[in-house]
């Protein structure tokens, strides 16, 4: 499992793309995911200048940013952290107007709102957005155990952790620096104990539709407030609010969104699950892989819109995928011997999507009835690519 310096090759691939088409381009993606990583190895066979936005001596170098970007203008400039300095974008779009040609700037970022707004606002028609996820398991296909990087999570210093000892520390330090440096440094003045209660409260409600009024009087906040956190967690990548599918079932149909924590690893960490065997023994363990599935099948096949479908009785589509005229419902078991619900068959029934699929840990894909099909995470990839 140790491969130092491995980067996504599809990542990599989306960014130099980016990079021959547009003038600046913004690599967003969660804290300690990769991305200076990803960036470094791109830089290292380039003209290239690179500023560590934390270090103050790189910091420094902006102080007058026109004579610095004159000094490298023939060199592609990448600047980590860009968040710090919001006022840069103001700046940037003028030099981007002055001497325009594609591959001037990548700016990293941890998803911050204010690098979302600010850049949009700034530089609309003059950058391109590229997300790095934390590992996937297409990127991991061969390499690792489905196991083992389901209870570890895809952040590279705790998948690639030497035991699952140090890949569970790993994880509750970044929980906790989470907390105390990087929501702070977003600008965003939010009481820590109250951060991490809703934290680990989403942990308990992971797979499951978002009750407002109900999380809002568990952290003791009002329901604009708690949108607001919720909100927060999504931006920078902690959060996944999946949408009710717009369909024009005649069917009493869920409207709020479902929440996962997106990365399985740190919502192993907030249950203090530890190893694989306290995982499957875990309450939380079926919605755990439901949550992972969607994680991993959205990671791989980004042009896919994605959604839910549960109707007032119950009967649910755990993933809808849409993409033009295709659709896909897949659904969600972990077992060996996997069934769908009744209600998953009544719904695609209705429905009639191209592709339906049951994802579970299997060995080997095979068929279940004339049109269902069981497959394993790297078969629905393979099938929705």
């Amino acid at each position: 499992m140790d491969f130092p310096g491995y980067v996504s090759r599809s990542a990599e691939a989306d960014l130099r793309r980016a990079l021959a088409r547009s003038p600046v381009v913004a690599l967003l993606g969660p804290r300690q995911c990769g991305k200076s990583t990803l960036a470094k190895h791109l830089l290292a066979d380039a003209a290239a200048v690179y500023l560590d936005l934390q270090d103050r001596a790189d910091l420094n170098k902006l102080t007058e940013p026109e004579l610095f970007c004159e000094a490298h203008r023939r060199e592609l400039v990448c600047l980590d952290e860009i968040q710090r300095i919001p006022e840069f974008f103001a700046f940037l779009r003028a030099e981007v107007d002055r001497h325009r040609h594609p591959g001037r700037f990548l700016l990293l970022g941890s998803a911050s709102r204010d690098l979302i707004r600010q850049s949009s606002e700034s530089l609309a028609g003059r950058i391109a957005f590229v997300e790095l996820t934390p590992f996937h398991r297409r990127e991991l296909s061969g390499r690792m155990p489905q196991h083992l990087h389901w209870l570890r999570g895809g952040f590279p210093e705790s998948t690639l952790a030497a035991d699952d000892d140090a890949s569970f520390d790993w994880r509750r330090d970044f929980i906790r620096t989470f907390l105390e440096r990087d929501i702070p440094a977003l600008g965003l003045n939010i009481p820590i104990p109250i951060m991490e209660r809703l934290w680990r409260l989403l942990a308990h409600y992971h797979g499951e539709t978002v009750n407002y009024a109900k999380l809002a009087a568990g952290v003791d906040v009002s329901v604009p407030t708690l949108k607001k956190y919720l909100a927060i967690l999504e931006q920078t990548y902690m959060v996944r609010l999946l949408p009710p599918a717009a369909t024009n079932l005649k069917k009493r149909l869920v409207r709020a969104p479902k929440i996962y924590l997106r990365d399985s690893g740190i919502l192993h960490a907030l249950h203090d699950i530890d190893d694989y065997d306290g995982l499957l023994a875990h309450p939380v363990a079926g919605a755990s892989w439901e949550g992972y599935v969607i994680e991993q099948l959205q990671a791989a096949c980004p042009r896919w819109s994605a959604s839910f479908v549960r109707t007032g009785h119950g009967a649910e589509i755990d993933l809808l995928l849409t993409r033009g005229r295709r659709c896909a419902a897949i659904e969600c078991k972990l077992s060996k011997a996997p069934k769908p619900a009744r209600g998953y068959r009544e719904l695609v029934d209705n429905l009639k999507p191209d592709l339906r699929l049951l994802v579970a840990p299997v060995d080997a894909g095979y068929p279940l009835g004339k049109t269902l099909r069981v497959v394993t995470i790297d078969e629905a990839i393979a099938a929705l690519a």
